[in-house]
């Protein structure tokens, strides 16, 4: 069965079986210095004869604050002067804690996208560092393409001027668990220009990329297959017409030959929170016949999806049909991808509100609110690596890492590639 590689997935299901333990003491210098390295690249803007506080060093301290629980720019202040000579001893800090004024100021002088290049980057040397380790294979790769807007932004304090709401797309990288690609949609455009930039700036190779219906543009559609990618696209009222010839293309006795064949026939069935779920997905490559199919580069196929489900409790069922634009003819792969993509919603989104409260965030300057929020998805990410080595979930890792400060130190020995060996090569000699 064709599906998309899925790193995380993989790596808790590797150490579920076994108990690996990382050595308790001792500082990982390996990541901390390359922590460093990256986050000296980011451009300072300040006059450099008046900076008391080396930029890397501001940072860091916001970064560890944050993966400690830090909410508000308030917090990092406060976090660093609790911590100053752990900092020191542990993380180099040496020039001492920064007010919270400077560093709000700091945040608000960066460049978002040096910053996202240097925790993006970060990230995908230590996913690699990961996969080496436990001899995971590249595969196919999912990008859910997705727009998220920040609720509590909306404001300007002291004014009654109606400010909008910060808008931010997303290119969440559903293999590995990374958000790739963090960009503002300015007050005056919206996220479909900002995608089609983006998805062509992107080496899609050996890629899938999913959309929701607002992206499905033949422009978007272009970008991909311009950067070697595959896509699904949904289809619903942006894309009336096409989507009312889809649906009215799978006629019932078309389904039921579909089906009957089942070649380009999937359907899975799954039972929980008290639901049960039937999922069935028909794949068509007759695609001929559609007026506008010169539009729409690299179309091969049409699929149409539909979930039926069924409350245990009260007996009431319910129905929902989706149809799709895609470049792919595996119908497994398809269903993948289709089901993939709240992965963006459920693996980033959701834990971007309830976990690191960024819908309540009081932060209004948009330069600081984007940066802020890189350090929220970089601390996520790696709280996803250490989440099964600890048995706990994302949620109670991160409770563990704020409520336990040498945690913080043992968080970054997961992304030590020495240690990381050492610790599977203890728990095979033991078997």
């Amino acid at each position: 069965m064709a599906k998309v590689e899925n790193t995380i997935l993989m790596f808790k299901e590797m150490v579920s079986g076994y108990e690996i333990t990382l050595p308790s003491e001792g500082i990982p210098r390996k990541p901390i210095r390359k922590l460093i390295r990256f986050f000296q690249t980011v451009e300072d803007a300040r006059l450099q004869g008046l900076v008391s506080y080396p930029l890397h060093e501001i940072l860091m301290i916001a970064f560890l604050a944050v993966m400690a629980g830090a909410g508000t720019i308030f917090d990092i202040a406060m976090f660093g002067s609790s911590n100053a000579a752990w900092l020191k001893e542990n993380f180099g800090v040496e020039h001492g804690i920064p007010s919270h004024d400077t560093i709000r100021r700091v945040l608000s002088l960066i460049h978002p996208a040096q910053l996202q290049a240097a925790t993006v980057s970060f990230l995908l040397e230590n996913i690699k560092t990961l996969k080496r380790a436990f001899r995971i294979e590249d595969g196919v790769k999912q990008y859910c393409v997705d727009g998220k807007t920040a609720r509590g932004t909306g404001r300007l304090k002291g004014s009654e001027r109606e400010v909008k709401q910060m808008h931010t797309l997303h290119v969440y990288d559903r293999s590995d668990g990374i958000c790739l690609v963090s960009k503002e949609v300015g007050e005056k455009t919206n996220e479909i220009p900002v995608a089609q930039e983006i998805l062509r700036m992107l080496d899609l190779k050996d890629s899938v990329v999913s959309f929701d219906a607002l992206n499905t543009q033949r422009e978007t559609v272009a970008a991909v297959v311009g950067q070697k990618g595959d896509y699904v696209a949904a289809l619903k009222g942006n894309q009336r017409e096409l989507y009312q010839e889809a649906a009215s293309f799978f006629t019932p006795s078309l389904l039921r030959r579909i089906e009957t064949k089942g070649t380009n026939f999937i359907e899975v069935k799954e039972k929980k929170h008290n639901r049960i779920e039937v999922r069935r997905y028909y794949l068509s490559t007759n695609v001929s016949w559609l007026v506008q199919i010169e539009d729409w580069p690299g179309m091969k196929s049409l699929v149409y999806y539909s979930l039926h489900t069924e409350d245990v409790n009260t007996g009431k069922t319910s129905k929902e049909i989706y149809c799709y634009l895609s470049s792919l003819t595996d119908v497994e792969l398809c269903a993948d991808v289709i089901r993939g993509h709240w992965a963006v919603e459920n693996q980033l989104h959701w834990h971007l509100d309830v976990n690191f409260l960024e819908d309540s965030t009081e932060i209004i300057d948009r330069a600081s609110f984007q940066n802020f929020s890189l350090l929220n998805k970089m601390a996520l990410s790696i709280f996803k690596l250490i989440a099964p080595i600890q048995k706990l979930s994302v949620r109670s890792t991160k409770k563990y890492i704020g409520w336990n400060i040498d945690a913080l130190i043992k968080a970054f020995r997961i992304l030590d590639e020495d240690i990381l060996a050492d610790a599977i090569l203890d728990v095979k000699t033991k078997r």
